[in-house]
């Protein structure tokens, strides 16, 4: 009883010594790595999936631009939080507000937004899809920052192009 007692009065002393609430969800987890890749597996197949349905979608008369920027945001944020199986929820968050990866990760989300706007509030489907398409690329920009070098390569392949 002592324990469930030390557990539950746990969140209430909330001080600046006691850990946060996403320091003790990260050390009460306690996945195997089969666990871990098994649910990033499951969460980044389902964000694709999510997104293509959300694709689809866009053809429906009537609700399919509603359905399709919530379907392909809702894609995204599964690809994205897919990660945390790996790394924990913690690391996941130190990592993308890291400085080579905050602008992206700005970006990811801004646009995430703006797409949910311009699908419900302002009802316009062309600048929705201007909005997932630079929230495509602010994905993917914030992917390539995980491989070493891959930026800079980009950089300079399209300095020569262009």
């Amino acid at each position: 009883m002592d324990k469930l007692k030390k557990a539950l009065s746990r969140g209430d002393e909330g001080g600046a010594d006691g850990p946060g609430i996403l320091e003790r969800a990260n050390e009460a987890s306690t996945l195997t790595c089969g666990t871990r890749m098994k649910g990033f597996v499951f969460s980044f197949v389902l964000g694709i999936i999510l997104a293509f349905l959300g694709t689809f979608m866009l053809w429906i008369p009537g609700l399919g631009l509603g359905v399709f920027a919530a379907l392909y945001t809702a894609g995204n944020i599964c690809a994205l939080v897919s990660t945390m199986f790996l790394t924990g929820p913690c690391q996941q968050l130190k990592t993308m507000c890291a400085i080579e990866r905050a602008f992206a990760t700005v970006m990811m989300l801004v646009c995430m937004v703006l797409t949910l706007l311009a699908a419900f509030w302002w009802n316009n489907i062309g600048l929705a899809l201007v909005f997932c398409v630079l929230q495509f690329l602010a994905f993917t920009w914030y992917a390539l920052s995980y491989v070493p070098y891959a930026r800079e390569s980009i950089i300079k392949l399209l300095k020569i192009c262009f």
